[in-house]
């Protein structure tokens, strides 16, 4: 009879770190951490001490002196008088606006333009595909200066709308398009419940955000009766009710009125004013990032199967329900990952701002402040701390929403 024993453990010697491939891969992880922390450790002294040298520091206190600057397109209340800090924050806020607004019309865009360059008709694919060539293929900064030419040359000058017989007039009379802009009438709260503007639109997006919950769970409760029984609910008037009865009431109660722009001595007063370089560089990153998009559209719908295709048809779905209802869920999958990178791309292609003059965040801090200070360092580190975190955060939602709608396995 004979027993069966475990074979003895080896001693441990320092030569298994790079014999040993139990230990090789780990001894190189580490050997290599320690080397990038040395090479930061040594470059970020060296920096200190040049600038030592140099009678300089690193200091941040310079955004609370004046700015002494003017900014035309700001979200928040800003005069030459207020910090940099301030006009590092209107830069800031305009960086997202425009970013916002440019991944929104690029989806737009991107979208239709890669489903129509599937499209059976041979023109429509066709005029689909020189678009998509045409604008991926020149750089995004031509389009910026050739949209913001056209724009000042074609549209009217505010002068132009004055007079007895002025040759430019207000569409509806609300609206005004001339070469420095687009104003058009701002809401105002006659009777807000609170007395800062900001929490008043907070309230209202509150209630917009409670009204998509709550149509959300009609849609699920519907999904689930038409499950059991096989029909499903009307929920368009229900869904209709959720969004408009408490915003129409909550206008209401707190006196939804509208400033118009008017024209006084040079220019409009009042109402809002989405400025030329704003509308020029949305426009370019939209239509230039779009063709990108489209791209993207169409290889994730020729990556579903033909018989897809052909079983919904074999149903008697038509075409546009066959896409929204088959292709277009399944091909998110395919679609939303390559999406993500377009998205940082805008948000890092709106830095050249600059060249319209718009003041984004690189304008403002990374320009103007820059050069009045002369702290080159403190205004980079701050730029790319900005840009970082922005775009880990487009990443991150990107991520939970690719995550939140892609297939769930059985």
């Amino acid at each position: 009879m004979s027993t069966m024993t475990d074979p003895p453990k080896a001693d441990f010697r320092l030569s298994m770190l790079i014999n040993d491939t139990r230990y090789r891969s780990l001894t190189f992880q580490v050997i290599a951490a320690i080397v990038i922390a040395l090479s930061i450790w040594y470059l970020g002294n060296n920096l200190i001490q040049n600038l030592r040298a140099a009678g300089l520091n690193i200091s941040y206190a310079f955004l609370g002196d004046s700015a002494g600057y003017d900014i035309n397109q700001r979200l928040v209340e800003y005069d030459s008088q207020s910090s940099h800090a301030r006009a590092a924050l209107v830069g800031l806020l305009n960086t997202l606006l425009v970013a916002f607004l440019a991944c929104i019309t690029a989806t737009v865009f991107g979208v239709i333009a890669g489903v129509l360059r599937l499209s059976n008709n041979w023109l429509v694919s066709k005029l689909m595909a020189v678009y998509v060539e045409i604008f991926r293929n020149i750089p995004v900064l031509i389009w910026i200066i050739i949209i913001f030419t056209i724009m000042t040359a074609v549209l009217p000058a505010p002068s132009a709308f004055r007079g007895e017989n002025p040759t430019s007039s207000m569409l509806f009379g609300s609206f005004a398009f001339t070469n420095r802009g687009i104003y058009f009438p701002r809401p105002e709260f006659a009777n807000g419940l609170f007395a800062s503007t900001a929490l008043n639109w907070l309230l209202v997006i509150a209630v917009l955000i409670g009204s998509w919950f709550v149509s959300g769970e009609v849609e699920k409760r519907a999904t689930k009766k038409q499950e059991e029984t096989g029909e499903r609910p009307a929920t368009l008037l229900p869904k209709l009710a959720i969004w408009l009865v408490p915003f129409v009431l909550l206008m209401i109660i707190m006196g939804l009125t509208w400033d118009v722009p008017e024209l006084k001595r040079f220019n409009f007063s009042g109402g809002l004013n989405a400025g030329g370089p704003l509308i020029a560089l949305w426009f370019a990153l939209s239509i230039y990032t779009g063709a990108f998009i489209a791209e993207n559209v169409r290889a994730g719908i020729q990556a579903i199967s033909k018989g897809q295709t052909e079983a919904a048809a074999a149903l008697g779905l038509r075409q546009g329900r066959i896409m929204k209802l088959v292709i277009l869920p399944q091909a998110l999958r395919v679609i939303i990952p390559p999406l993500i990178s377009q998205y940082l791309n805008i948000t890092k292609n709106s830095s050249l701002a600059i060249a319209v003059g718009y003041a984004d965040i690189t304008a403002t801090l990374g320009g103007i402040t820059l050069n009045q200070t002369g702290r080159a360092i403190e205004c980079v580190l701050l730029l790319m701390l900005f840009y970082l975190t922005a775009s880990l955060l487009i990443s991150t939602g990107m991520n939970i929403y690719n995550a939140s709608v892609k297939l769930k396995e059985r």
